[in-house]
C-alpha cells in the first residue's frame, strides 16, 4: 500500500489534539507504505503500537496497519520475515527494549543471513543515558549485521522512511529505535519526506553479456540453474526461454523450487535434494549459468554440482561472483540480462546436431524423476517419513503454501511434495542453521496469503522450542494444517553424530502428545502411527479445511533424508583430510552501514 504524497498523516493524541509525538511521526510516516505488523507489545513500544493502530486495534478494519499480536518476540520477526518471503511485501515486527529486543535476535540473524527486508521498530534506552537493564542495542545488532536507526524528536518521520527505505533497497532487516524518553516527546516539524524509493534494475555490461551469450552458443549440454534471486526479479519466463533455444535443462536451488512449473526440460533441485538420476545429468553439464544463486555449498553438493572443465556463467546483482569457481560474471538485474543474453542467442547459430535435450529423451518422460517410496513401516515399526510425504501430499488441498522449519525433517516435504511456485515454500531458519521459527513463520504467511492452506512442518524439537506461538498458529490461521514430524529425537543430531557413535542421550526428547496440547488450544489434531491415522486430515479436508489440523506423525530415526547423508559422507571426507568441518564458521559480520553480501542458501 502506497501514499500518493510526502505529507505525513498523523494520528492525534485524543487529550491534546494540537500534539504530535515522536511515537506518531513514526508511524504516520510509515503506515501508508505497510499492510502488517506482528510484535508483542511492552514499556518501549506501547506508544508506536497505539500511533500506528489507534484506539479502534481491535477492529482491524478501521486501521491502516494490521496488527497480529504473537507470545515471543522472536515470533514477531519471524512472522514479517516469512510474511515477506510469501508476498513480497515488508512488513513490520516490533518489540519493546532490553529482554524483549534480545528475544528477537536469532530470527533477526536469519533475515539477515537470507536477505529478507523487514523493519523491527523497538524501544530502546533513553537518550540521557542507560538506565540499570539496558544493554548496547545497535551494537548487538550490528554484531548480526544489522544497521539501527535511531530517531530524534527533529526527523522522527524521516529517519523511518530512511530505514524503510534501506531494507528494500539492500534486501536485508534493520532495526528502527524509539528511545525511551522520546516516544511520548513533542516531535518538531519536519520538511517533506523522502519519498518511497523506486529500485531500478541493475543494468548489466554489453561486454559481459556477449562472454556469457558466446559462451553458452558453444555449449553442448548447457545447464540454467536457477535461485530464489531469479524468482525475486521475475525472471522466470526468461530463464525458460533462454533454456529451450539452447535446448538444455534447466535446474532450480531449493528456495527457487516450483519456478519452472511443469516443464518437462526441468531436473528439479540441485544439492542434496535432487534426484540421483539428475544429479547425473547435472554434473554432465559443460557449461553452467547459474542466476540469482549464490553456490553455497548445499547447492553445490559440496563440489559435486558440476564437472571438472566446466564453464560457469554467473548472474546477480551482487558486485561480484559468489564462488571462486565462476569463469564469466555478469553484474546485473536477472530479467533484464536473461533476456538480453536470449536476444543474442536468438540471432546467432547454433552447433549442428541434436541438441542436449533431443538427445534425452528419459527427461521429458519424466524417467530422471524418481523418489524412494518409502515402506508403510519402518524396522522399529514407527512411520517411514517417505511414505508418509507422499500420502500427505495426495491428501493435503492443492492450493497450499508449505511453511518449513528447519531440521532432519525438511528433507521429506520439499522432496515429495508438489510446490507450484517459490513463494508456495517458504523455507525458514536454513540461511542461520536454527530451528524453532515454524510456529510464528506460519503466522505471518498466514496473513500474506489470502486463500489456499497454510502448511507448517516441524519436527518435535523445534515445535517444543516454538510452542509460544503454537497459540497464535491456531487462534490466526483462517485454514492451516501443522505436521510435527514427531521422531523423540533431535534428528539430525542422530543422523550427523550418533551414527559417528557420539553419545545419543542428549540427542533424544521425550516423546510429546503434541496432538493433546493442540486441541487445548482449540485446534482438530490426530495422533498419527499408522497411514490410516490419517483419515483424520481427510475427514478435515471434506468438511471444509477451516481451523487449523494438527497431526502428530511418530515417525522413524531409522530413515535418514539424503542431504543429511550427502552432509554426513562430506563431514568425514574432511576429517580424513584433518581440514576445517564442512559445515564453515560464520565469516566477520558485516559492517553496520552494509548489507552482508551473499545468502547462505538461494
Amino acid at each position: 500500500m502506497t501514499h500518493p504524497s510526502s505529507v505525513v498523516p498523523v494520528y492525534a493524541d485524543p487529550a491534546r489534539p494540537d500534539r504530535v509525538t515522536v511515537s506518531m511521526r513514526v508511524a504516520g510516516a510509515l503506515a501508508p507504505h505497510l499492510t502488517d505488523c506482528f510484535g508483542v507489545m511492552g514499556n518501549g513500544n506501547a506508544h508506536f503500537l497505539d500511533a500506528l493502530c489507534g484506539p479502534d486495534a481491535g477492529d482491524l478494519a478501521a486501521v491502516a496497519v494490521r496488527y497480529t499480536a504473537v507470545r515471543h518476540e522472536s515470533g514477531a520477526v519471524a512472522a514479517a520475515d516469512a510474511y515477506y518471503r510469501a508476498s513480497g511485501r515488508v512488513a513490520l515486527a516490533t518489540a519493546t527494549y532490553g529482554a524483549g529486543f534480545t528475544n528477537t535476535l536469532t530470527a533477526l540473524a536469519e533475515s539477515v543471513q537470507a536477505r529478507i527486508p523487514l523493519l523491527l521498530v523497538v524501544g530502546d534506552a533513553p537518550s540521557t543515558g542507560f538506565r540499570p537493564w539496558d544493554i548496547d542495542q545497535p551494537g548487538a545488532a550490528a554484531a548480526l549485521g544489522a544497521r539501527t536507526f535511531t530517531v530524534g524528536i527533529g526527523d522522527a518521520a524521516a529517519t523511518a522512511m530512511r530505514a524503510l527505505n534501506y531494507v528494500r533497497e539492500h534486501r536485508t532487516a534493520a532495526v528502527l529505535a524509539i528511545p525511551y524518553d522520546r516516544a511520548t516527546a513533542t516531535a518538531l516539524p519536519e520538511a517533506d519526506l523522502p519519498p518511497l524509493s523506486v529500485i531500478a534494475p541493475v543494468e548489466p555490461e554489453a561486454a559481459a553479456i556477449a562472454a556469457a551469450s558466446d559462451a553458452l552458443l558453444g555449449a553442448r549440454r548447457p545447464l540454467l540453474l536457477a535461485g530464489r534471486g531469479a524468482w525475486l526479479a521475475g525472471a522466470g519466463p526468461e530463464a525458460q526461454r533462454l533454456a529451450d533455444l539452447l535446448g538444455g535443462f534447466t535446474a532450480t536451488t531449493l528456495l527457487a523450487r516450483g519456478l519452472f512449473g511443469e516443464s518437462t526440460a526441468d531436473l528439479g533441485i540441485a544439492g542434496g535434494f535432487a534426484y540421483d538420476r539428475a544429479a547425473e545429468l547435472m554434473a554432465e553439464a559443460d557449461v553452467l549459468l547459474v542466476v540469482g544463486a549464490g553456490l553455497n555449498q548445499f547447492t553445490r553438493s559440496f563440489g559435486a554440482l558440476w564437472g571438472e572443465g566446466a564453464h560457469i556463467i554467473q548472474i546477480d546483482r551482487e558486485e561480484r561472483a559468489t564462488h571462486e569457481g565462476v569463469h564469466t560474471f555478469v553484474r546485473g538485474d536477472a530479467r533484464v540480462a536473461l533476456s538480453r543474453i536470449a536476444q543474442r542467442v536468438a540471432r546467432s547459430p547454433r552447433p549442428s546436431g541434436p541438441t542436449w535435450r533431443e538427445r534425452m529423451p528419459e527427461v521429458a518422460a519424466g524417467a530422471h524423476a524418481q523418489r524412494p517410496p518409502g515402506d508403510a513401516v519402518a524396522r522399529d515399526g514407527r512411520l517411514d517419513p517417505r511414505s508418509l510425504a507422499r500420502r500427505l501430499n495426495e491428501i493435503i488441498p492443492a492450493n497450499r503454501t508449505v511453511v518449513q522449519d528447519g531440521g532432519h525433517f525438511l528433507g521429506w516435504a520439499p522432496s515429495y511434495w508438489d510446490i507450484s511456485a517459490p513463494d508456495r515454500l517458504v523455507m525458514v531458519g536454513t540461511a542461520f542453521q536454527s530451528i524453532g521459527l515454524g510456529m510464528s513463520s506460519a503466522v505471518g504467511v498466514g496473513a500474506a496469503v489470502a486463500d489456499g492452506t497454510v502448511v507448517l512442518c516441524t519436527g518435535d524439537g523445534g515445535a517444543l522450542m516454538a510452542l509460544a506461538d503454537f497459540e497464535t498458529v491456531v487462534r490466526t490461521l483462517r485454514s492451516g494444517i501443522v505436521v510435527v514430524f514427531n521422531d523423540a529425537a533431535y534428528g539430525a543430531e542422530i543422523h550427523q553424530y550418533g551414527s559417528r557413535g557420539l553419545g545419543t542421550g542428549p540427542m533424544l526428547i521425550d516423546e510429546v502428545d503434541f496432538a493433546g496440547v493442540a486441541r487445548s488450544l482449540g485446534a482438530t489434531a490426530a495422533t498419527v502411527t499408522t497411514l490410516t491415522d490419517l483419515r483424520a486430515l481427510e475427514h478435515w479436508v471434506a468438511a471444509g479445511a477451516t481451523g487449523v489440523c494438527v497431526l502428530d506423525c511418530r515417525v522413524s530415526t531409522t530413515v535418514r533424508a539424503p542431504y543429511i547423508g550427502e552432509v554426513v559422507a562430506a563431514a568425514r571426507a574432511a576429517e580424513s583430510l584433518a581440514v576445517e568441518p564442512v559445515v564453515p564458521a560464520l565469516a566477520a559480520p558485516a559492517s553496520p552501514a552494509l548489507p552482508p553480501t551473499s545468502p547462505a542458501l538461494r
